[in-house]
């Protein structure tokens, strides 16, 4: 059986532990906003406007286990979603019409601007990925949509393909005012009780939450009007990016977990030992010291690989 979800090897396995993930999952979520219905899904049955920061823990701990998680804990997380998802349904204050959480256009909407964010961001922040990459992430992702629902043929499967799903659906996005208030959440979050000792770095977060809101498109940016377009913004948002990349890339992995629910840490814990009886061998450094802890394949002898151990 394979030691995780996704092949350490994988295109995925890359963009899912890069460090500018942050910023990724932050930009999906103001991205799905702009979803007049799936923010008003969002709005009337999750806890995010008094928790934003726990979904986004949440969201990080779906990745983890869908990317280095065992093919079973995957499956009992997904299995879970879906039946959560399933008895959910909220009313369109426009329209008054009933939707459930787990309509099939949602669930596409929300699949793609997520997985569309994680790959920019993190190819934008210096992530090398060639343009078979972009493609293969994509198709890779086809599998982690089954886990909400969904079948891989729903989905965008190629950059091209991804390209036209977003061109068709641009029409029917708007800035609503939940969709506006959201977005400030998320620029100033709540910090979760869990992590009410890093409630004096609060200050810190601004400049993720302003990243993310940098690098969505410009037409996004320009819809919701909410921080200063400044002249030459991509550019500049593109040399931040990098340097908040380089920056997190400096912290040693036992400092950077903490940010992590318990949960997600044993995940990368069991992957990791899950790996090595597998074969694969751990190539970097002192345990104390090193940002990332990367595996050399059994297959693969050249190549590496890192994880959050």
């Amino acid at each position: 059986m394979q030691p995780t979800v996704a092949a350490p090897e994988s295109v995925t396995w890359r963009v899912h532990l890069d460090r500018s993930m942050w910023v990724a999952g932050v930009r999906a979520l103001m991205l799905q906003a702009l979803h007049p219905i799936a923010m008003q899904g969002v709005w009337q049955r999750s806890d995010f406007r008094t928790d934003p920061t726990g979904r986004l823990l949440r969201t990080a701990h779906f990745v983890a286990v869908t990317t280095y998680g065992s093919l079973s804990e995957a499956d009992t997380l997904g299995e879970h979603i879906r039946r959560v998802h399933r008895s959910l349904s909220f009313t369109d204050p426009a329209t008054g019409r009933l939707h459930r959480v787990d309509q099939h256009d949602l669930l596409v909407w929300v699949h793609c601007a997520e997985v569309t964010s994680y790959l920019e961001t993190c190819h934008r922040a210096g992530l090398e990925l060639s343009t078979a990459d972009l493609d293969r992430y994509l198709d890779e992702q086809a599998h982690t949509a089954t886990y909400v629902g969904l079948e891989p043929s729903d989905v965008p499967r190629n950059v091209a393909d991804m390209r036209r799903y977003l061109a068709k659906v641009r029409p029917s996005l708007s800035v609503t005012p939940e969709a506006r208030q959201a977005v400030r959440f998320l620029l100033w979050p709540k910090v979760p009780e869990q992590l009410a000792w890093l409630a004096p770095l609060k200050p810190l977060w601004f400049p993720v939450g302003a990243l993310s809101y940098a690098t969505l498109p410009a037409w996004a940016r320009r819809a919701y009007g909410m921080l200063p377009e400044l002249p030459g913004a991509d550019p500049v948002a593109t040399a931040g990016l990098r340097a908040l990349r380089s920056g997190l890339n400096r912290i040693p992995e036992r400092y950077y977990n903490l940010i992590f629910d318990e949960a997600t840490v044993r995940s990368a814990n069991e992957a990791r030992e899950r790996l090595l009886a597998a074969g694969y061998q751990v190539e970097n450094g002192f345990r104390a010291l090193r940002s990332r802890t990367t595996f050399r394949s059994p297959d693969a002898p050249a190549q590496r690989v890192p994880v959050e151990a």
